[in-house]
C-alpha cells in the first residue's frame, strides 16, 4: 500500500462528496478538521524537512499555515453565526 493515496481509505465517497460533507458541517466543527488537516501537513513537512526535503518542507510549511489560517477564518464566520444556531 502506498504511503499517499489517491482516495480517503475508509471512505466510500468521492472527493468532491467529502468536500461538500465537510462544508455541511457546523462552522466550528469545519474549522477543526482544517486546524487538524494543517497539524498532519506540518507533521509531514517537519519528516520531510529531517530528510533533507527542504523544498517539498517548505511548500508543506507554507500549505499548513495557509489551512491554520483557513481554520482561524471558518472560527470567526463560527462566531458570527453561533448566536442565531
Amino acid at each position: 500500500m502506498e504511503k499517499h493515496q489517491d482516495s480517503v481509505v475508509g471512505y466510500e465517497g468521492t472527493l468532491e462528496d467529502l468536500a461538500h460533507a465537510v462544508g455541511g458541517m457546523k462552522y466550528a466543527a469545519a474549522a477543526k478538521f482544517l486546524g487538524e488537516l494543517g497539524q498532519d501537513i506540518e507533521r509531514q513537512a517537519k519528516a520531510d524537512e529531517v530528510k533533507g526535503r527542504v523544498q517539498l518542507s517548505s511548500q508543506l510549511y507554507s500549505t499548513a499555515r495557509e489551512l491554520y489560517k483557513a481554520s482561524e477564518e471558518m472560527q470567526a464566520a463560527w462566531k458570527i453565526c453561533e448566536p442565531h444556531m
